[in-house]
């Protein structure tokens, strides 16, 4: 990210207004969750780890750009999550739990490049991977932008970071 102006990403990939695509993923976060669990979903203060249990899940994206979008969560806010989609409380994090983490990322993803017209028809989506445990870290290799985000919905919170190399 250049130091000078850190709104904007340059070098390999072409220059990015990333205060664009971070207001994409604000509206796209925020209408995923007000549209599939009924609830509001708006951007939060960073805060330190995303709990005990952890749940990530991965969207790989190719063509117009390549890289991922990722939803990292505990899984308390991965069990609510589930529960406003589903309709039932879950017990633990289970296969109901994952499943609707990997689809909540998916549907974040697709309406994120859903705002940039050449995104829209120039990005596809991989299918969603969840990873679950308490002791893994991710990477992401050769990603010039970077956006992290953390969100709250109810008292929960989660964190969403996309990463990405622009092809012209």
């Amino acid at each position: 990210m250049s130091k000078e102006n850190p709104s904007v990403v340059s070098g390999r990939s072409r220059s990015v207004d990333v205060a664009r695509f971070e207001s994409f993923l604000d509206r796209a976060t925020d209408e995923v969750f007000s549209t599939m669990m009924g609830v509001g979903c708006s951007p939060a203060q960073s805060e330190s780890g995303t709990g005990q249990g952890t749940l990530s899940a991965v969207i790989g994206l190719a063509g117009a750009l390549s890289g991922s979008l990722v939803l990292q969560t505990s899984g308390e806010a991965a069990m609510r999550i589930a529960e406003r989609m589903m309709g039932t409380a879950p017990d633990e994090v289970d296969a109901m739990v994952r499943d609707a983490i990997g689809e909540v990322c998916n549907m974040v993803a697709g309406a994120w490049k859903g705002f940039d017209p050449a995104l829209a028809s120039g990005c596809l989506l991989s299918t969603p991977t969840v990873v679950a445990g308490t002791s893994y870290e991710l990477f992401s290799q050769r990603a010039p932008v970077r956006i992290e985000r953390s969100y709250r919905f109810e008292k929960m919170t989660f964190v969403i970071t996309l990463s990405c190399e622009l092809y012209a």
